[in-house]
C-alpha cells in the first residue's frame, strides 16, 4: 500500500472551440492538478452523428439483410444510430494526441455533453417513492421532448425541498441516443473508458459555484454560442443560449486590426492585459462600443432570463447575488464591470482553479487559459467533491 499510485480523475471537454483536458489527483484530501492539455481548432463534433427514426428502420434493415425486416428487430430497435467511422476516428486521434502531449495517466474519463444537444426542463410532480417516479417522469418527458422518448437517453435530478411539501421539483435532462453512441465510439477508439457523460452546465456549476446555494447566473461565452444558466441551490435550473460568441469577437477584431483569424484568442488576452495595465487611464466606453454587436444581446438575455425566473411561483422574493463569466470570450476587457454596473450585481470572470492545488509557477498560464478550461475542471472534479 505504501507504493500504490494515487487515483487520477480525467475530465474531457469536447467543444466547438477544441478539446480541453484536465487530470486531477487527490493530495491531502484536496484536488491537485496533475496535467492538462488543449487544442484551439474549431470542431463540428456536435453535428456529425445522425439517426434514423422508426419510420426508416424497416428500410435500413432490408438493405442490411437483403430482404424484409422481421417484426422482432423493428419493435426492439426503436431507432438505428448511423455512426460515421471516419469522423469518429478523426476525433479519437485528436484526443489521443492531446493525451500523449499532456502525459495523462487515467484511462477512465468523464466527458461533457454539448448544451445545444441536451434537452433541459424543470417539472413539478407530486411526492412519490422512486419506483413510482420513473414512469411518471417518462410520461412527462413524452409531453415535453421534441423527439420520441425512445430516441432519448433520460436523466433526472430531484431538487431539495421541505419535508412538509406535497410536491417536488425535478430537473429532466435528455440527450439523443445517437449522440451518446457517437461519443462512446470516439472514446473507445481513443483508448478510454467513459465513467460518465455529463451536461456542461453541471460541470460549470461544480467548478465555479461549488456548494454556494445563493441564486447566481453562469454565462459561458463559447466559440459559437453563449449559454446562460441560472443556478439555485448549487443546481443549474434554467438554460438559454444565443448564437454569438468568441468567433464573432474575433471577426470584429480581424476587420478592425487586420489580423489573421488564428491570432484572435491571443489578441483578446493581450488586450485584457494592456487595458488592465492602464488602470483608471483607460476609457472602457470607447472599447466596449466596438463590441456592442456581441455585448448587447448578452445584456438583453441576462435581463430576460432573470425576469422570467423571478416571476415564477416560489421565486418572487429571491434576489440574484452574482453573475459569473466563463468561456474563451469571457476575458474581454471591461465586460464584467459593464454587466455589474448595468444590473447592480457583482460580476466577475470565474476561476476554475480556485478549488485546485497547483504549482505557483503555473499561475500565469493557468490564469490565461482558465476560462476555457472550466468545463474540463468541473468534469475532473465530479468524483472528488
Amino acid at each position: 500500500m505504501l507504493f500504490s499510485k494515487p487515483k487520477s480523475y480525467l475530465g474531457i471537454d469536447v467543444g466547438a472551440g477544441g478539446v480541453k483536458m484536465v487530470e486531477l489527483r487527490e493530495e491531502k484530501k484536496r484536488p491537485a492538478l496533475w496535467t492538462y492539455g488543449l487544442t484551439t481548432g474549431s470542431q463540428d463534433i456536435h453535428k456529425v452523428a445522425s439517426v434514423a427514426s422508426e419510420k426508416t428502420v424497416d428500410d435500413l434493415l432490408r438493405k442490411r439483410e437483403g430482404g424484409a425486416a422481421t417484426e422482432k428487430k423493428t419493435s426492439g430497435a426503436g431507432f438505428v444510430a448511423m455512426i460515421d467511422e471516419a469522423k469518429a476516428q478523426k476525433y479519437a486521434d485528436t484526443i489521443r494526441a492531446v493525451r500523449k502531449n499532456a502525459k495523462t495517466v487515467s484511462t477512465i474519463a468523464t466527458v461533457s455533453l454539448p448544451v445545444s444537444s441536451v434537452f433541459h426542463a424543470l417539472v413539478v410532480l407530486p411526492v412519490v417513492n422512486k419506483n413510482e417516479l420513473d414512469p411518471i417522469l417518462k410520461a412527462e418527458a413524452k409531453k415535453l421532448l421534441p423527439r420520441p422518448v425512445e430516441e432519448m437517453a433520460l436523466d433526472y435530478h430531484i431538487l431539495p425541498s421541505s419535508t412538509e411539501s406535497k410536491t417536488q421539483k425535478v430537473i429532466i435532462n435528455a440527450v439523443p441516443r445517437e449522440l451518446v453512441s457517437f461519443y462512446s465510439r470516439v472514446f473507445q477508439l481513443a483508448g478510454l473508458s467513459l465513467d460518465a457523460l455529463e451536461p456542461e452546465s453541471a460541470a460549470l456549476a461544480r467548478a465555479l459555484i461549488g456548494r454556494d446555494t445563493s441564486l447566481s447566473m453562469l454565462i459561458d461565452m463559447g466559440a459559437e454560442r453563449t449559454s446562460f444558466f441560472i443556478v439555485d441551490q448549487s443546481v443549474p435550473i434554467t438554460h438559454r443560449s444565443i448564437e454569438s460568441g468568441g468567433n464573432k469577437i474575433n471577426s470584429i477584431m480581424q476587420n478592425i486590426l487586420d489580423i489573421d483569424w488564428k491570432w484572435g484568442e491571443q489578441v483578446k488576452y493581450d488586450l485584457m492585459e494592456y487595458f488592465s495595465s492602464l488602470g483608471s487611464a483607460a476609457d472602457p466606453n470607447k472599447f466596449l462600443d466596438i463590441f456592442m454587436p456581441v455585448i448587447d444581446p448578452i445584456i438583453k438575455e441576462i435581463e430576460y432570463s432573470f425576469d422570467i425566473y423571478l416571476k415564477q411561483t416560489g421565486n418572487e422574493g429571491k434576489r440574484p447575488e452574482k453573475i459569473i463569466l466563463t468561456g474563451g470570450a469571457a476575458i474581454m476587457p471591461f465586460l464584467p464591470q459593464y454587466i455589474s454596473e448595468r444590473f447592480k450585481i457583482k460580476c466577475y470572470v470565474g476561476d476554475p482553479w480556485g478549488r485546485v492545488i497547483y504549482q505557483e509557477g503555473l499561475r500565469p498560464v493557468l490564469r490565461q487559459i482558465g476560462p476555457r478550461m472550466s468545463v474540463a475542471v468541473g468534469l475532473a472534479l465530479r468524483n472528488m467533491v
